[in-house]
């Protein structure tokens, strides 16, 4: 598999992280402008900014947690030229399902909906990285 059909599912996690710190900067810029909310209220990053805000905020927060893994294994991957078809596709599983987290937290907000987008990627990247390890001990590289 080539390195760009790995890199491909980082590219978009990375780009939904960034849509969602401006769409988030967005709404708290708007919120300090209309004097929704005072620098005083927020300035030791106390809750108080309104609730839209507060959503998209939080599910920016979000890409900053279990991505971080995928960023990792993909880069080891990569120094170890182990790359493959299980791989990409794990990573797209990975990927599409934080998209679908993103769609859900951003939109009606489920919780249960939330959490089955979060449980569907958290196993893909946690059988990525099973196959990753159990690849170089074997192998002893």
């Amino acid at each position: 598999m080539s390195v760009s059909s790995l890199l491909l599912p980082v590219f978009v996690e990375v780009g939904l992280t960034f849509v969602l710190f401006f769409w988030m900067a967005s709404l708290r810029t708007k919120a300090l402008s209309s004097g929704a909310v005072k620098p005083d209220d927020i300035s030791l990053r106390q809750q108080r900014w309104p609730t839209r805000a507060t959503q998209v905020a939080n599910c920016f927060h979000n890409q900053l947690e279990l991505p971080m893994l995928l960023y990792v294994v993909v880069a080891l991957i990569l120094i170890t030229s182990t790359n493959s078809f299980i791989f990409v596709l794990l990573a797209w599983v990975f990927v599409l399902a934080r998209l679908a987290h993103a769609y859900v937290h951003t939109g009606y907000n489920d919780v249960y909906h939330r959490a089955v987008c979060l449980g569907v990627g958290a196993i893909a990247l946690a059988v990525m990285w099973a196959i990753f390890a159990i690849g170089i001990l074997v192998s002893g590289t």
